[in-house]
């Protein structure tokens, strides 16, 4: 196994993250889809997590996986005819919340030439390089994927959660052939929407939309989300709800207005493998714990 991104500490030794296990199970109860209060210690390059505090510790994060992790499944069932890589480890991602200073967040659509997650609204992220600190991380995602530089010292940030995230999605997709922990951050910036937006620019090799998400907005996205079996589960919607949000679209290298139907980030992981324009279950999982941040910070 090459070395090591993720970590737990078991019995006071840390272990690797296996590929084939899901870190939900060894960290929770093993039952439910969480999230779990976990221990995370925030080292360059890497995350030890533990369910008990431990020296060097510098955050207790919510860790979540979807109900339909594909990984909590094969454990629960008979794994006869399943080869699972057994040398690999769980791959450790970043994903910045960006938050502009009239309280609107962005969100980016993969392209559909993308081999893993194609056409899914996220926040700007991916792997974490070796050595290289998790924030610092976040933010060369966030300059490669949308332009966007944050200077140090012109922001603030805070870790907001831990999501456990496979692909494909489900098993009904096929076995998954990726798997990684998601560290989310919040990014505040003190420059307004519009004053981020006139800088961006999108690369689009990898995004082919973006827009901006209010509260109002975000709060009804994280609050759909797909059950085990497919099925939909909806909390009651504000009856103010816009019938679509403004984002920008790149076309032939060309970037023009898009009016989003707000249906299509309501809609929720199929149970097939169509690639279905949507926002993807972790980012709905970071869109409620930034709203929660809002709150807290009224």
């Amino acid at each position: 196994m090459a070395e090591a991104r993720v970590l737990l500490l078991l019995s006071g030794r840390r272990v690797p993250a296996g590929f084939a296990q899901s870190l939900c199970g060894r960290l929770g109860t093993g039952h439910g889809h969480g999230p779990w209060p976990t221990h995370c210690g925030l080292e360059r390059g890497r995350l030890v997590l533990s369910d008990k505090p431990f020296p060097g510790v510098s955050a207790l994060l919510p860790l979540q996986r979807p109900p339909f992790c594909p990984f909590a499944a094969l454990n629960q069932q008979s794994r006869v005819g399943v080869a699972l890589p057994g040398n690999r480890g769980v791959d450790l991602a970043v994903a910045v919340l960006l938050q502009s200073s009239d309280r609107k967040v962005l969100l980016t659509r993969r392209t559909r030439t993308l081999k893993v997650s194609p056409n899914l609204w996220v926040p700007p992220g991916g792997q974490v390089e070796p050595e290289e600190e998790l924030l610092d991380g976040g933010l060369r995602e966030l300059r490669e994927e949308s332009g966007l530089c944050l200077p140090h010292g012109q922001f603030s940030w805070v870790p907001l959660g831990l999501w456990e995230s496979a692909y494909p999605p489900r098993l009904s997709w096929g076995f998954p052939t990726c798997h990684h922990l998601v560290l989310y951050l919040l990014v505040i910036s003190p420059e307004s929407q519009q004053q981020l937006q006139a800088r961006i620019q999108p690369n689009p090799h990898e995004v082919s939309a973006f827009a901006w998400l209010k509260p109002g907005v975000a709060a009804a996205v994280a609050a759909t989300e797909s059950t085990e079996s497919g099925t939909e589960t909806l909390s009651s919607l504000p009856q103010d709800l816009p019938p679509s949000v403004p984002a920008v679209e790149l076309e032939n290298g060309e970037a023009r207005p898009l009016a989003l139907p707000t249906t299509t980030l309501l809609r929720t992981t199929p149970t097939t493998t169509e690639d279905k324009e949507r926002v993807s279950t972790g980012t709905k999982f970071a869109l409620g714990l930034w709203l929660q941040y809002l709150a807290r910070c009224k």
